[in-house]
C-alpha cells in the first residue's frame, strides 16, 4: 500500500503538490453552500421550508468536507515522516486561524460585558471549551447574540471537534489498513459498515440526545473511510471520471428520492466528489489568490448573526444583506488567509506555493 501511495505523491492538494484537480474549488463550494445554509436559518424568525431544504444541503456540504478530509489527510499522513511531522501539519492548517475566530468574539464580549465583571467566568469558560474544540460545553457568550434566533457564537464549529478527532485516530488506522495487506478493502468496509451500525443503534436509543451523538465520530467515519478509499483509487478515478460523476449523480439522488437507499448517499458523494476533481475542464484554481475556504467556513456564522443582531436584515432585506453578507465573510476570510493561516504554514504547503505563483 505504502509503494502504491508514492507513485501518488503531489497528486492532490492539502499538503500536496498541484496537478489538474479541483479540489480547492469543491471544498470552496462546500463551504457556500454551508454558508447558504446560515444565511437563511440564522435570519429567519421562525423555521420556513426553504431552511428544511438547504439544510439537507447544510448536511450533504459537511458530510462532502468529511470525504475529502478522508482522502487529503491520509495522503498527507502516507507521506509524513513521522507522527510529529503529520501532526505539524495538521495543527499548522487547522489551529492558527481557529484560535482567532474563538478569541475575537470574546474579546468583543469582554469589552461589552466590562461593566458586569460577573459574566467573565462565562467568557473565560467560552474560551476554555472552545479553544479545545468542546463548543458543545459553552457555544454562548454574554452579551453577543442574546437575542438572536440561535444565541450559539459559532454554531459551525461542532465539525472541527469531529476532524480533530479523526486526525487523532487516523495513524492507528491507517496501521491496522496496513496489517492487514491484501484484506485492506475489507478494513475500510469494516469502517463504512461499523458506521452505519453505530449511528443506527445510537438514534434506536431514542434519547433526546441520540441525534447529537449519531452525528459524532464513530457516526461519521463512514464519509471518512470512503475518502480513504478515494485517495486508494485515484488512478483509476482520473482514468474514468465522467464516469465515477454520473455514478455518484445516479446514487446520490436515489439516496435522497428513496429513503430505504440513504445508505448509497456515501457512494454518492464520493463519486460526484471524485468526478467534479477530474474531470475534463477548466482548472477552477480558486486558491490562486488565497486559500480561503477554511475561513468561510469558519467566519461566515459570528458574522451573520452579528448582521441579524443589529438589524440589517431587517432593514435592508434577504438579499441586499445576504451580498453583504459575503462579502464580509470573503474578505474576512482573505484576511484570515493572509495574515494567520498562509503565515503559520510550512514553506513547502501546497496552499502557499499555490498562492504565490
Amino acid at each position: 500500500m505504502y509503494g502504491a501511495c508514492l507513485t501518488l505523491r503531489g497528486t492532490l492538494s492539502g499538503d500536496m503538490g498541484t496537478t489538474s484537480n479541483r479540489f480547492d474549488f469543491i471544498r470552496l463550494v462546500l463551504a457556500s453552500g454551508v454558508f447558504l445554509f446560515h444565511v437563511v436559518a440564522l435570519s429567519a424568525a421562525e423555521q420556513t421550508p426553504l431552511e428544511l431544504n438547504l439544510a439537507v444541503l447544510g448536511e450533504l456540504c459537511i458530510q462532502g468536507f468529511f470525504i475529502v478530509s478522508g482522502a487529503l489527510v491520509y495522503g498527507s499522513y502516507e507521506r509524513s515522516k513521522s507522527l510529529s511531522d503529520y501532526a505539524g501539519k495538521r495543527i499548522r492548517r487547522l489551529y492558527p486561524a481557529y484560535a482567532v475566530v474563538i478569541l475575537i468574539p470574546a474579546t468583543i464580549a469582554l469589552l461589552l460585558t466590562l461593566a458586569a465583571p460577573g459574566r467573565i467566568p462565562q467568557i473565560l469558560e467560552y474560551v476554555g471549551a472552545n479553544l479545545l474544540f468542546l463548543n458543545f460545553l459553552e457555544p454562548n457568550l454574554p452579551g453577543l447574540f442574546e437575542s438572536n434566533r440561535f444565541p450559539a457564537v459559532n454554531g459551525a464549529l461542532w465539525t472541527l471537534k469531529i476532524e480533530v478527532m479523526f486526525y487523532l485516530v487516523l495513524p492507528f488506522i491507517a496501521w491496522v489498513l496496513a496489517q492487514m495487506g491484501r484484506l485492506w478493502w475489507i478494513g475500510i468496509a469494516a469502517l463504512i459498515i461499523g458506521a452505519f451500525v453505530w449511528k443506527a443503534a445510537i438514534l434506536a436509543l431514542e434519547n433526546p440526545y441520540s441525534p447529537q451523538l449519531a452525528r459524532q465520530l464513530p457516526g461519521q467515519m463512514m464519509y471518512f473511510a470512503a475518502g480513504i478509499a478515494l485517495w486508494r483509487v485515484l488512478d483509476l478515478v482520473r482514468g474514468q471520471a465522467l464516469t465515477v460523476f454520473w455514478i455518484g449523480v445516479i446514487a446520490l439522488t436515489l439516496s435522497l428520492s428513496v429513503p430505504s437507499l440513504d445508505a448509497l448517499r456515501v457512494l454518492g458523494l464520493t463519486g460526484l466528489i471524485a468526478g467534479v476533481a477530474f474531470m475534463p475542464g477548466p482548472a477552477l484554481n480558486v486558491a490562486a489568490w488565497g486559500d480561503v475556504s477554511y475561513g468561510v467556513y469558519i467566519t461566515h456564522f459570528p458574522i451573520l448573526q452579528a448582521l441579524v443582531a443589529m438589524g440589517v436584515f431587517s432593514m435592508l432585506g434577504p438579499i441586499a444583506s445576504g451580498v453583504l453578507s459575503a462579502a464580509l465573510v470573503f474578505a474576512a476570510s482573505y484576511a484570515l488567509w493572509w495574515w494567520v493561516e498562509k503565515p503559520a504554514l510550512r514553506a513547502d504547503s501546497h496552499y502557499r506555493k499555490v498562492s504565490e505563483k
